[in-house]
């Protein structure tokens, strides 16, 4: 999949993926803020406050490198720019873009035939067992567009 044509790229926007590590940085600090600043009577709370808030800022961490990249929609199915395979059209059964779907916001959800190695891209993609999860941090229009493309590329194939 390293060399096929690129049909479409889905990248968040910059000010989003700003606000979004922000936010989550701004939690976690604001935690461990909170633990320093009126600790708690329990050493045990104390610990999991600061616990929490480090987690956060890890998670800010990890978003501001993931959303770095984009998820690329290529003649043999979808891949992160760095050329990690997130799934091959073989593989998708179905996509789900409806309303109760456990999917990100502003994104989509597949079902895969068979299941993948987790992976985890914040704010970006994931994919866990038979599911993988595309949006978070990505612009609406781009991710429908996407979607559609994934899905006229299934019903062509199934028929």
């Amino acid at each position: 999949m390293q060399q096929e044509e690129i049909i479409i790229a889905l990248r968040p926007a910059p000010a989003r993926r700003a606000v979004g590590a922000a936010m989550v940085a701004a939690l976690g600090a604001l935690l461990i803020w909170l633990a320093l600043a009126a600790p708690p009577a329990s050493a045990l709370w104390l610990v999991f406050l600061i616990g929490l808030g480090a987690l956060a800022l890890w998670g800010a961490w990890r978003m501001w490198l993931a959303t770095g990249s984009a998820v690329e929609l290529t003649e043999g199915g979808l891949r992160d720019s760095d050329g990690t395979p997130i799934a091959t059209f073989d593989e998708i059964e179905a996509i789900d873009r409806g309303m109760f779907a456990f999917k990100p916001s502003n994104g989509f959800l597949l079902r895969l035939a068979r299941p993948g190695p987790r992976a985890w891209r914040p704010g970006l993609w994931w994919r866990a067992g038979r599911r993988v999860g595309v949006g978070g941090l990505t612009p609406r229009g781009a991710s429908r567009a996407m979607a559609d493309a994934i899905q006229i590329r299934l019903a062509a194939r199934d028929r």
